[in-house]
């Protein structure tokens, strides 16, 4: 029996999202546990005329590679990957039977993986920032995401589906209001030349001068709720704890510290001293990874449990979040990487964020008297 809410975000993802017209070289992504999100995505874009293909990840294969192959096999480009990355449209959904697949995977190997993928996210980077190719990634909901965030699956079927107005008789409409309002910060931050972050054990300068803001609505995630840039890559300096466990390939990294100098970070810990090596191995996944490529502000305040999923987590409203890595083209940036990794802050408390010296930030909430 079809869900009529996965009908309706195949529906939402290829009219909104990514207006799929007559001709495009549509690409759909999904595990082997999301296949019913493929079939629906794929109906959407084929009424829509699109020329389908579609791909399917199998994560047990992947770890078994990682783990039993040499190094000639590991170092292999993302086959998948690299086809998406040059189509038209590619849609994908995130969703897996078990998160922790790659948890007990070698965490230089996974590093050898990764870097093996670095061409092929510099032609991803490339067109979107370019607008050659429209994607946007989702959740389709399963058991393994669901326990994860400490729900049933109906539960979290629920909270995925709510969070993007899917139980709304026109999600598209609301997603059209948030970004009107979203709009107004967007313009109030474009003219702005740096931010400075305060909460509990923060303190940082970020500078954003020249660069672009973007307005977050549904276009290239979804659900969506967010505005980002990426700043000027020399020139951030203090430190920044992230209060919501920072995630990656199944591993977790409570309370992770950056302490920053001219953009770079020269010093990285977490709570538990015992994953310090897998926190450096990512951190040192290259040149480009102890630099930034994202500063931004999560506004979607539907979504307040934090799920370990950042799909939905870096959304919260009321919180920040930055990621070390690939920039984004789109937004000016210049830093290149074969990782972006997205840590969270918490803002309810305590927190404060000033643009050229102004308050228009606190406790979670913009401040409105700013704007007028």
């Amino acid at each position: 029996m079809r869900d009529e809410r996965l009908e309706k975000l195949a529906d939402v993802l290829v009219k909104y999202s990514t207006g799929v017209k007559a001709g495009d070289d549509v690409c759909i992504s999904a595990e082997d546990c999301a296949l019913p999100f493929i079939q629906a995505v794929a109906r959407a874009a084929v009424r829509a005329g699109g020329i389908v293909r579609y791909f399917v990840d199998m994560p047990n294969v992947d770890a078994m590679i990682v783990k039993e192959g040499n190094d000639t096999q590991i170092a292999q480009p993302n086959f998948r990957f690299g086809e998406c990355a040059k189509s038209d449209v590619w849609i994908s959904a995130w969703g897996s039977d078990n998160v922790k697949t790659f948890q007990n995977v070698d965490s230089e190997k996974l590093k050898m993986r990764r870097l093996a993928n670095q061409q092929n996210r510099k032609i991803y980077s490339k067109r979107m920032g370019e607008g050659s190719l429209k994607w946007c990634g989702t959740q389709f909901p399963t058991n393994g995401d669901a326990q994860n965030a400490g729900m049933s699956l109906e539960e979290y079927e629920d909270f995925v589906y709510q969070a993007g107005f899917l139980d709304a008789e026109n999600p598209v409409e609301k997603w059209k209001e948030i970004e009107s309002y979203q709009q107004k910060w967007v313009e109030y931050l474009n003219t702005k030349k740096q931010l400075h972050i305060i909460s509990k054990d923060t303190d940082i300068t970020v500078n954003i001068c020249g660069r672009k803001w973007i307005n977050c609505c549904g276009k290239e995630n979804f659900p969506d709720g967010e505005i980002f840039t990426s700043p000027v890559e020399n020139d951030i300096n203090g430190y920044i704890t992230f209060s919501y466990p920072s995630i990656i390939n199944g591993h977790e990294f409570e309370e992770v510290k950056l302490v920053v100098k001219q953009g770079k970070i020269i010093e990285a810990s977490c709570k538990n001293e015992q994953k310090q090596k897998d926190l450096l191995s990512y951190i040192d996944t290259d040149e480009g990874s102890r630099y930034f490529g994202e500063v931004a502000i999560g506004t979607n305040y539907g979504i307040q449990k934090h799920t370990k999923n950042i799909l939905f987590d870096e959304k919260i409203g009321g919180s920040i979040h930055m990621a070390i890595g690939e920039a984004f083209q789109e937004a000016g940036g210049k830093n290149e990487s074969a990782i972006h990794w997205d840590m969270i802050n918490d803002m309810k408390q305590q927190g404060e964020i000033y643009a050229d010296g102004q308050l228009f930030y606190k406790n979670g909430h913009f401040i409105e008297e700013v704007l007028y």
